[in-house]
């Protein structure tokens, strides 16, 4: 199996049926860096850093691969929703706290990858889940999605 193959393997495993094609596309433009021994580091794009694949196999999100995600799935898939009030924090990289999370796909496990949306599913931010989905509408305090990438603007 080339590498690609198993790139988009990993990636339609971990994100659903379609994720390797909203994220790679036509592999032509993308930039992939590695470690020493030759391992996938990184995906670029020329809008940004798609993936990094981790030691343990799984992807984490850059911002650009966000907005490719978000794209791809329907909503609510891989989404945690937000309150207008914690807009700034999360664009500006700051974590989202369950106490303001709306509403979230009700698959999301801790420590997946997910995306951070308005309720008009405008991406704010990606990053990694830190509580389930049922403790994040549960819960009035505590890390829902510890934000690794803000939307900025």
């Amino acid at each position: 199996m080339d590498e690609w193959t198993r790139l988009e393997r990993i990636a339609d495993y971990q994100f659903g049926a379609g994720a390797s094609e909203a994220l790679f596309g036509d592999t032509s433009d993308l930039t992939v860096t590695r470690s020493k021994s030759g391992r996938p580091r990184q995906i670029h794009a020329p809008d940004g850093r798609l993936v990094s694949l981790g030691l343990d196999g799984r992807f984490t999100l850059g911002l650009a691969g966000g907005r490719r995600l978000k794209t791809a799935l329907d909503a609510p898939s891989g989404r945690v929703y937000v309150g207008d009030e914690s807009d700034p924090f999360v664009r500006d990289g700051r974590n989202a706290f369950a106490k303001f999370v709306t509403e979230v796909d009700t698959s999301i496990r801790s420590d997946d990858e997910v995306l951070v949306v308005r309720a008009d599913d405008t991406l704010l931010g990606v990053g990694r889940a830190e509580l389930p989905a049922a403790a994040m509408a549960d819960l009035a305090s505590g890390v829902a999605v510890s934000v690794r990438d803000g939307a900025g603007e």
